[in-house]
């Protein structure tokens, strides 16, 4: 998916096409004892409790997060999805939860110890008989072993949160959570909501943000991360792989993308990474396109930008098809070319390497490839039609955070994305892979998904012609 797109995922995707599909296989769990907890594997609770202490570490004041409310009409079947920084810092995937980490005083410093409560407090609703009814048991912080469920010493009720934030103002002058973007199209609705809901609580307390401390921290996966990350992209490779032995001319582009949305239900993914881009001819130099309402011709070029979620984690992978199973030469000639450059960025991936910035960047390397291997039809190079950037991070966002335009580390899965978009040939290319930073070199997570021209028509060749 093409580094321009910045929208949280869950505002371009939560309530993705095909409710109905996903119902019929049980993948919601909807009106059943289904809680949201069980619906995606977790880390162990160790994990978690690892990435609060080391955040906790850089803090000298508390950080109160509030997680996603989620819809009150029990008549509505949605796809929840936790908001990402607090799913990050506890797994707790269900509607309404909050966390206060009250930090110790560092050791060596004259700071006194002003609080003596509990350093971790995970707040949840109260039990709900009524909604439950609806939408299925929900953890609540009477239940028996509940500390043991969430891995929180100290869970608390919602109920209880005003008060210890009043408590927690009259000691500490400055506190932080997750401050709203200050740009268009940035955050959630819910980030304002929780500072205005703070602000006249806390009146008096100056809060600060967080959020670059957390993106930093999800910039580089866990081994836990990177088993899921792994989950999600082969369930798209399964998909990819589908849509290759089905395409023929005649076919919708919403028929691609409805069975590759099948093969990741069936395989458990709870929702899509973004919304599928399927576009066909023309609708293949449309970067985002998502109309999916074309019929595909003979001919044309398709391509097909579809990925995964699991367990939170996102993948993304393109590929570009011949819609009759066989290149044209010069849909050959501009694909080889986005294949090279693909090749030559990946090739200067290693710790410490620049993916972003300078001459000897991976972005760099792509795009002098392109612009110095082809022509359009007037004789000029190719690189003005590489029209957005390499790549980007990718985790529980398709469009992770995090700072990845400095020296690669061990641990950071990137896009790598080259394109060339023509849109007086109909002609468009996109070769997309999911790329993990060792301490040797990269690993391509995507790697047994085929992006050879010549075996992407063996596979489509190979296909039962009356499917």
């Amino acid at each position: 998916m093409s580094s321009q797109a910045n929208l949280p995922r869950k505002l371009v995707s939560q309530y993705f096409l095909l409710p109905g599909l996903l119902a019929l296989l049980g993948i919601l769990c909807v009106a059943t004892t289904c809680s949201a907890q069980e619906r995606r594997e977790r880390e162990p609770n160790a994990v978690y409790a690892e990435r609060r202490a080391k955040l906790a570490l850089q803090l000298d004041a508390p950080v109160i997060l509030q997680g996603l409310a989620g819809r009150e009409e029990s008549s509505q079947i949605y796809v929840f999805a936790q908001e990402e920084n607090f799913y990050y810092l506890t797994g707790h995937n269900e509607e309404g939860a909050a966390l206060i980490l009250i930090p110790a005083p560092k050791s060596g410093t004259p700071s006194k110890d002003i609080w003596d409560g509990p350093r971790e407090i995970l707040f949840l609703p109260e039990k709900d008989p009524r909604m439950e009814k609806w939408n299925g048991v929900r953890l609540a912080p009477t239940d028996n072993g509940i500390s043991e469920t969430t891995g929180f010493a100290a869970v608390k009720s919602v109920a209880e949160m005003q008060a210890t934030v009043e408590k927690l103002a009259k000691l500490y002058p400055e506190m932080s959570t997750i401050l709203p973007y200050q740009k268009e199209l940035g955050g959630y609705p819910h980030e304002k909501e929780t500072l205005d809901w703070l602000k006249q609580t806390a009146p008096q307390v100056k809060w600060n943000d967080i959020r670059s401390q957390i993106a930093s921290a999800r910039l580089i996966k866990s081994p836990s991360e990177l088993v899921l990350l792994q989950k999600a992209v082969d369930l798209s490779l399964d998909a990819h792989l589908a849509a290759m032995k089905m395409m023929r001319p005649g076919l919708m582009e919403y028929q691609v993308a409805a069975k590759m949305v099948e093969v990741h239900a069936m395989g458990g993914s709870e929702n899509e990474a973004y919304r599928p881009i399927v576009g066909a001819g023309p609708n293949s130099t449309a970067l985002h396109y998502d109309l999916l309402a074309r019929k595909i011709q003979d001919g044309d070029i398709v391509v097909l930008d579809v990925g995964a979620q699991y367990s939170g984690y996102a993948a993304d992978i393109t590929r570009t098809l011949p819609a009759n199973g066989k290149f044209t030469p010069r849909q050959r000639e501009i694909y080889s070319i986005v294949l090279g450059a693909q090749n030559a960025a990946m090739s200067t991936l290693k710790p410490g390497a620049d993916f972003c910035k300078s001459e000897a960047s991976a972005s760099t390397a792509a795009k002098n490839y392109i612009n110095s291997h082809g022509k359009d039809l007037h004789g000029q190079p190719l690189g003005q039609y590489f029209i957005h950037g390499l790549g980007h991070p990718i985790g529980l966002n398709v469009h992770d955070v995090g700072n990845f335009c400095v020296p690669l580390q061990p641990g950071m899965v990137l896009t790598v994305e080259p394109g060339i978009y023509i849109p007086e040939e109909n002609l468009g290319v996109r070769i997309e892979d999911d790329v993990l930073i060792t301490e040797s070199g990269y690993k391509l997570l995507s790697q047994h998904l085929p992006r050879d021209p010549s075996e992407i028509e063996k596979i489509m060749a190979g296909a039962p012609k009356d499917r």
